[in-house]
């Protein structure tokens, strides 16, 4: 099968399209043909070093199965999947640990679906695990407009915290609105920016994609007992922290990343199965609650039982349109796909871990008790 092979560290002149032997499935894996791969960050960050040469790139994509090993269902065949994991990705055929998948429902579109692995995940971890967003929060969240920058942004916006969100240029800071921000500013000085919309108190999280140049400002950003989180490095890896600067205002950092979070199968079932509940707040007076139903990573069914969906059904029309309100977003009843999405074809690299809705829901009440004391 052909395979795009990175046979040294460096840069794009060190990958090359070549054979390789195809895997056959072992134990409790999938052996999947490969529809369409996403390309993050993460695969120039391995192809550059992080992942010792040689090795076969790529680690998202969407596929369908046509072969399983043993001890694994056999309704898997013909399905269609997704996965954000491990490397070889960027290949004709690819074999996964069945528990590492999610299943793609029928209405989903392949380029949708893999336009919501890697980024979505990443969007859906960072508002539930890394912090818990809710009603009363103030975030900031650094390339508002890029990938993961305009579906967190969403997230925050639908749990009703105040999201100031930053991007380079007017233009992307104006798709930081549409996709709910409260504030747009520039990088420059967004310190003092924040701590004029905040009246000097400062925000709860700072979600920092740019890594080297913002980090510092980043922790002069957060209120009290704030907590930055990095999730990239676009700048260049960030400087060292010195922990007399944490303390000074209890602060904490973390570096954490979507691969880890969903350990067990029921993670990646459930971040791939999508309810969201009414969101915290709304500006515009177009805006409705959002309902999606995806499907979970089993092979047959469902999360949400057959009486629940109709119920739903029958609450809400149905609306395939994907489109964006200032200040709120509109998603379709029956799919993951995030609103504006099909229109940015650029964001074609990463998320299907997506959101529970009863888990945001209940966390943004959990959030409220805990800030509230």
């Amino acid at each position: 099968m052909k395979a795009i092979v990175v046979n040294e560290n460096g840069g794009p002149e060190k990958v090359t399209f070549t054979e390789v032997d195809t895997p056959d499935p072992g134990p409790g894996q999938l052996q999947v043909a490969v529809e369409t791969a996403g390309v993050n960050y993460l695969d120039i960050y391995q192809r550059q070093g992080a992942v010792a040469a040689p090795f076969v790139a790529g680690v998202e994509g969407v596929g369908r199965v046509i072969e399983v090993g043993l001890d694994v269902d056999a309704d898997w065949v013909g399905r269609r999947v997704g996965w954000l994991s491990g490397l070889g990705r960027f290949a004709e055929t690819v074999v996964l640990d069945e528990n590492r998948v999610v299943a793609i429902p029928d209405d989903i579109s392949t380029h949708d679906a893999v336009a919501l692995l890697m980024q979505g995940i990443t969007a859906h971890y960072l508002a539930t695990n890394a912090f818990a967003i809710g009603t009363h929060s103030t975030v900031l969240v650094h390339s508002a407009a890029g990938g993961v920058g305009r579906l967190l942004t969403q997230v925050a916006h639908h749990l009703g915290a105040t999201v100031i969100g930053t991007a380079s240029t007017a233009e992307k800071r104006r798709i930081a609105v549409d996709n709910g921000a409260d504030h747009a500013i520039d990088y420059a000085n967004f310190a003092a920016a924040v701590a004029d919309i905040t009246e000097r108190r400062g925000v709860d999280v700072v979600y920092d994609g740019v890594g080297r140049d913002t980090v510092e400002d980043g922790l002069k950003s957060l209120a009290l007992r704030g907590i930055l989180v990095v999730i990239g490095a676009a700048s260049g890896p960030p400087p060292a922290i010195e922990f007399p600067t944490l303390a000074a205002r209890s602060l904490s950092v973390m570096r954490g990343g979507p691969l880890h979070r969903p350990a067990r199968r029921t993670g990646v079932a459930r971040r791939g199965s999508v309810r969201m509940g009414p969101p915290g707040r709304h500006h515009h007076h177009d805006c409705r609650p959002v309902s999606i139903e995806g499907r979970s990573a089993g092979p047959q069914g469902s999360d949400v039982a057959p009486a629940r969906r109709q119920a739903a059904h029958r609450r809400r029309p149905q609306r395939k349109s994907l489109t964006t309100g200032r200040g709120c977003a509109r998603w379709s009843l029956t799919s993951c796909r995030v609103a504006g999405l099909s229109s940015l074809s650029h964001v074609r690299c990463a998320h299907a871990e997506v959101l529970r809705g009863e888990a945001f829901d209940q966390q943004r009440h959990t959030n409220d008790d805990h800030r509230s004391a």
